[in-house]
């Protein structure tokens, strides 16, 4: 059994289960609310796979006052509320409760406006991240955040567990790319956080919802920044026989002061396999970087060749530039298949620690020590220009025992994040997969403030019950709103 609990459903709810469904149906129009089990158990689950429970209920609305309508509903009757973006979460973030009805943005699908000269595009939150830059890129623009999910994953998601991708090295995560939020809070009531502007006086709420896990508010609608594209972009290959030489090379090329637009990791294990899933052709080493830049030809020519005599300095065994188009993307293709390839392997766990660049070689090498004393294999992956780490740990979901062990192995990993100074997540989310080690990296003081914050926004803790927050501590709280 899973040493991640989730709780005891709440009885009095799932007793007036037809009167909330009923309530549901007349707050919304028809064919909104999805209520039969054999429907609902497609909502059981996210990303993190491992763990998964049918809801009450699921609402699929299409409208923030759609929304509102739920929320007015729910916050009445006391029901607790999941909101649900495309389910690529991998931290469980979109994990339902027997007692909680998903909240879907799958129908919030459309671009509602395009400003090329304010350089923003405003959007329904179930858009996915790819087609914001499909709606503007005829322009030559383009939305800098690139999760690996951005084919599927929704902006709302996105917002909810503040994403990045591998360019996030040079252009910001989604924080730095979000300009305005419609927000719903608990209660129904609709306000506007920031707008069409760089900037807004006041407190920055707009900074306090993104990242905030649907723990304060459903964003139903978002304005995004959006970009010219660069004249130009190309990357070079560069392999390494130790992991360790790979994230020495990484903290070099920081140190100089070139900013590429990403610089991506990946270990023997997934080399392997991606090469084979895609094609790409990369090298026989055993830790390859993919290292990008952009600008003009004399730019990337000029970036490029500092890239290399730093990396000549360490002797590589590999190290080829791209000089086409073509070429560009088949390396990026297999970077981007990553997760799907070694899904042919077996099931996997992927964790989301962050550690200073300066570190990286260090906590490789710790990783790979890890590796051995758990006794189960470990493929890294992830964005090195940032310390944001991508941990795949491979277990099987029908040995007996071996989901509890890939948690243990998965939480030494993110303690050893903490331990060197990093933090325990970069761009997933805390969700249920890394709650209940916030006591980790955070006092208890330091979890009170947080919890504070909730209250103002969720006074009576119905938003994405059973996350971010240690369990016992969110118990707690959600029982002290419910019988003061």
């Amino acid at each position: 059994m899973s040493t991640i609990i989730m709780p005891e459903p709440d009885l009095a709810i799932l007793d007036r289960r037809d009167e909330i469904i009923a309530a549901l149906e007349r707050a919304l129009p028809e064919n909104n609310v999805i209520s039969e089990l054999a429907e609902t158990i497609a909502y059981e689950c996210d990303g993190l796979s491992a763990y998964r429970c049918p809801p009450l209920a699921v609402v699929l609305p299409r409208n923030t006052q759609e929304v509102a309508a739920i929320m007015r509903t729910c916050y009445e009757l006391g029901v607790p509320v999941v909101p649900r973006g495309a389910g690529t979460s991998l931290a469980g973030g979109a994990l339902p409760t027997a007692d909680s009805i998903i909240l879907g943005t799958a129908r919030l699908n459309q671009h509602l406006d395009i400003d090329i000269p304010n350089r923003f595009i405003r959007v329904q939150t179930g858009v996915t991240n790819l087609s914001v830059t499909g709606a503007v890129e005829d322009q030559n623009f383009f939305y800098a955040p690139d999760p690996s999910s951005q084919l599927a994953c929704a902006i709302a998601g996105n917002i909810a567990m503040n994403s990045g991708g591998a360019h996030c090295l040079k252009y910001g995560v989604t924080t730095n790319n979000l300009m305005g939020v419609t927000l719903v809070q608990a209660d129904g009531e609709i306000i506007t956080l920031g707008g069409e502007h760089l900037d807004t006086d006041g407190y920055d709420l707009l900074g306090l919802i993104c990242g905030s896990e649907g723990q304060l508010g459903i964003v139903t609608e978002a304005v995004l920044r959006i970009l010219p594209k660069p004249e130009g972009a190309r990357p070079i290959l560069i392999g390494f026989d130790e992991p360790e030489t790979a994230g020495q090379c990484v903290a070099d090329i920081i140190k100089s002061g070139i900013l590429p637009v990403a610089i991506e990791y990946m270990d023997r294990l997934i080399i392997q396999v991606t090469d084979k899933f895609s094609g790409a052709g990369y090298p026989d080493v055993e830790a390859l970087l993919i290292v990008e830049v952009e600008g003009s030809e004399a730019e990337i020519d000029q970036q490029l060749e500092k890239i290399s005599a730093i990396a000549n300095k360490l002797n590589p065994a590999a190290l080829r530039q791209s000089h086409s188009e073509e070429e560009s993307a088949m390396i990026w293709k297999g970077r981007k298949s990553a997760f799907g390839a070694v899904g042919q392997l077996n099931d996997y766990m992927c964790l989301d620690g962050t550690v200073p660049v300066s570190k990286l070689s260090d906590v490789l090498k710790a990783i790979g020590e890890l590796s051995k004393k758990h006794d189960m294999q470990v493929g890294n992956v992830f964005h090195a220009g940032d310390g944001n780490m991508h941990p795949l740990i491979l277990y099987d979901a029908n040995k007996l025992g071996d989901l509890e062990r890939a948690e243990a192995f998965g939480a030494d990993i993110l303690r050893l994040c903490v331990e060197v100074g990093g933090c325990l997540t970069g761009e997933h989310g805390v969700g249920i997969e890394k709650r209940d080690l916030m006591g980790v990296q955070y006092t208890g003081t330091d979890l009170e403030a947080q919890m504070s914050v909730k209250d103002c926004f969720d006074p009576n803790w119905l938003l994405n019950p059973a996350k971010v927050f240690p369990l016992a501590l969110s118990a707690a709280r959600r029982n002290r709103a419910v019988r003061p």
